[in-house]
C-alpha cells in the first residue's frame, strides 16, 4: 500500500469514527435533527432486539424521541469497534462495516424519579452490540443501517 492510499484509509477510519461519535453524541443530546443528517436518504434503523422498532431515520428517530423522553441523562458509550472498508454488496470502495459494543446507562428526569440528583445509579442500563452500514456520499460518509443487538438490561430493585 502507497503512502497515499494509506493516508486514505486513516482519514476513512477517523471520518467513520467521527460518524459513529455523532450517532452516539445525538441520541445522548436528542438532537434527531442531526441523528436524521447522519443517515443516507434511504438509511434504516433496526431497534426490534432492545423492544423497538425497525425503519427509516425519519420513522425511528419519532420514536426514539417519545420513548427517550422520560430519560434526563443518557450516556452511550460504543467501545470496541472493529471497521472493515468494502464489505457490503457490489462494493465500489465507498462502502464500510462497523460492529461495535456498546454501554447505555440512563437515569429519570427528575419530575419521574424526585430521588433524582444525576449522580445516583442508573435506572436502566443495557448493553449489546451494534452493526453499523455506512456509505460515502457526496456528503461525506453517512449510515445506511444500524442494527442494535441488545444482550442484557437492568432495573435497579427498589425496596
Amino acid at each position: 500500500m502507497t503512502q497515499r492510499a494509506e493516508f486514505a484509509t486513516m482519514r476513512d477510519r477517523l471520518a467513520v469514527d467521527d460518524l459513529v461519535t455523532a450517532y452516539a453524541v445525538a441520541l445522548d443530546d436528542g438532537d434527531w435533527t442531526a441523528y436524521r443528517g447522519l443517515f443516507t436518504a434511504d438509511g434504516r434503523a433496526d431497534y426490534r432486539s432492545a423492544g423497538g422498532i425497525e425503519g427509516d431515520a425519519d420513522r425511528v428517530a419519532a420514536w426514539l424521541a417519545e420513548n427517550l423522553a422520560p430519560f434526563a441523562v443518557r450516556q452511550h458509550l460504543i467501545v470496541n469497534r472493529q471497521v472493515r472498508f468494502g464489505d457490503l454488496d457490489q462494493d465500489t470502495g465507498d462502502t464500510a462495516r462497523v460492529r461495535a459494543d456498546y454501554l447505555n446507562p440512563m437515569r429519570l428526569a427528575p419530575l419521574r424519579h424526585p430521588a433524582a440528583d444525576g449522580c445516583a445509579a442508573p435506572d436502566l442500563e443495557c448493553g449489546g452490540r451494534y452493526d453499523f452500514g455506512l456509505l460515502r456520499t457526496s456528503e461525506g460518509w453517512r449510515l445506511s443501517e444500524v442494527v442494535v443487538r441488545e444482550k442484557w438490561r437492568r432495573t435497579p430493585h427498589r425496596g
